[in-house]
């Protein structure tokens, strides 16, 4: 019978033993950059557009980077296994900073676009890279305090990217926030090869599953639309198609012979399936209150953007301060921390659907710190539950599929309800009347994401799955080092 590790094994000295501490912290600077790059880039926006002319382009610098992201995500298992994770990982860093080196340097919004694009497919990588990187040198008996460290680093870039693109914009230096996180980029880049010496090596022959990749792409493009579009009735058409696509998208990778997701990801009888749809739908149903939560606060309260933007980063930290809480839980004890931070997120949006519309701030910053401790509480564990079922086939692919899968549900999330904001009238101008309309809908909208999320999380951590997980972990083997 395995023993269960001992109280100093799962601690962070042992966490940080062994040659792990540098790639511990070359694991966090990929994080961070992900993390402040898209919050800073969304306080710096309204300069960029006064300067290069992009008002009507304004949101696809969001969807571009998105869209990037997205399918780089979903690509990064199989490329680490084409190339090998240390290779991967730095192409990755030159990516990022190359599409950097654009944004700041751009003479036109199209320009600025393109990196925003190359910036999405960078950071992409780098999150999978990342969750692969996890996954191979870290022991499962640590997964839990990464998690939570991953966790941390978010929300520190919640607290300072807003503020650090707040001070460039207000000193009319814009261009300078890309250079900075192009020379941030070119270091980990560098600091790549030496880092993760050792890893996995290139492995080749399974090659690059582009039939699944197109039709992703397909549908990304679809979501993206959505995002974008003026008129209610073809976002909403888009984002159906968007979400047709995708389940085509698992059809056709169950029976490819490269496959782009673990075997039966789609199914919820698995732990695969059953994780990443818990982790797809919660993430698509917090989307409204990232998306419109600022612009709700500011016109039905008065708040400034920076202040606005802090009142909604409640959310963040109460994620970071929960995955702390959780990241000793195993056993009985994870398996009950998953259903309580699924509830948590299911409680957040309820509570925003009932009070969003007066903006209370009282009510408004527990419904962000409860739907934010839902994602503490359950999420590190989640992503422990599907790695720890993952067999050496799928290790890479599955471990870089779950920054995608959450990727793929905020643009679901943001796209469901931007049409649902234009149906009510927001879209045609923020006046009180549709704003209030907005604070009802576009969180009564997310309800059906957040119920179907915690069933899933239910189903993630039930007996039949649970008898599943026994199976599929009797076939895969322990993680790195354990």
């Amino acid at each position: 019978m395995t023993q269960s590790p001992t109280k100093a094994e799962t601690g962070w000295a042992d966490l940080l033993a062994e040659g792990r501490l540098p790639r511990f912290a070359l694991i966090c600077l990929g994080v961070w950059m992900n993390a402040a790059d898209s919050l800073v880039t969304a306080t710096i926006m309204p300069s960029v557009s006064a300067e290069l002319g992009g008002y009507a382009y304004f949101s696809w610098a969001v969807a571009g980077f998105l869209a990037g992201g997205i399918l780089a995500g979903t690509s990064a298992g199989r490329l680490s296994e084409l190339l090998g994770l240390r290779s991967a990982t730095a192409l990755a860093g030159l990516v990022f900073a190359v599409g950097c080196v654009l944004s700041a340097a751009a003479p036109d919004i199209g320009v600025f676009l393109a990196g925003r694009l190359l910036q999405g497919i960078g950071s992409g990588w780098i999150s999978g890279f990342a969750m692969v990187a996890i996954a191979l040198l870290f022991p499962e008996r640590h997964l839990a305090r990464v998690f939570a460290s991953v966790s941390a680093i978010w929300g520190l870039a919640t607290v300072l990217g807003p503020l650090i693109g707040g001070l460039f914009a207000q000193a009319g230096n814009w261009r300078a926030v890309f250079w900075l996180f192009a020379i941030q980029a070119l270091m980990f880049g560098a600091a790549t090869p030496w880092l993760l010496k050792g890893t996995a090596q290139a492995r080749g022959g399974a090659g690059i599953p582009w039939l699944q990749l197109g039709a992703l792409g397909l549908g990304v493009g679809a979501i993206a639309l959505a995002d974008v579009s003026r008129s209610p009735g073809i976002a909403l058409g888009s984002v159906a198609a968007g979400l047709g696509i995708l389940g085509l998208v698992l059809k056709l990778d169950a029976r490819a012979r490269v496959r782009l997701l673990p075997h039966r990801a789609g199914d919820l009888r698995t732990v695969c399936g059953s994780g990443y749809a818990a982790m797809f739908a919660l993430t698509a149903a917090s989307m409204g209150l990232t998306v419109y939560g600022p612009a709700i606060l500011q016109k039905l309260r008065g708040l400034s953007p920076l202040w606005a933007g802090y009142v909604v980063g409640a959310q963040a930290l109460a994620w970071t301060l929960a995955a702390f809480v959780v990241a000793g839980a195993s056993g009985e004890g994870e398996r009950r921390w998953i259903r309580r931070g699924a509830g948590c997120v299911l409680a957040g949006v309820t509570l925003l659907a009932l009070h969003m519309h007066e903006a209370t701030l009282g009510w408004v910053v527990a419904a962000a710190a409860i739907t934010g401790m839902g994602f503490g509480f359950s999420s590190s564990l989640m992503n422990r539950r599907v790695m720890g079922a993952l067999s050496n086939e799928d290790r890479a692919i599955g471990s870089s599929a779950l920054i995608a899968v959450r990727q793929t549900g905020g643009a679901v999330g943001a796209a469901i309800a931007g049409a649902t904001a234009n149906l009510v009238g927001f879209g045609t101008g923020l006046t009180v009347a549709s704003t209030q309309a907005a604070a009802i809908w576009v969180f009564v909208a997310s309800l059906p994401l957040a119920l179907a999320g915690t069933w899933a999380a239910w189903r993630l951590t039930g007996t039949a799955v649970r008898a599943q997980a026994a199976q599929e972990g009797a076939a895969a083997s322990p993680g790195a080092g354990s």
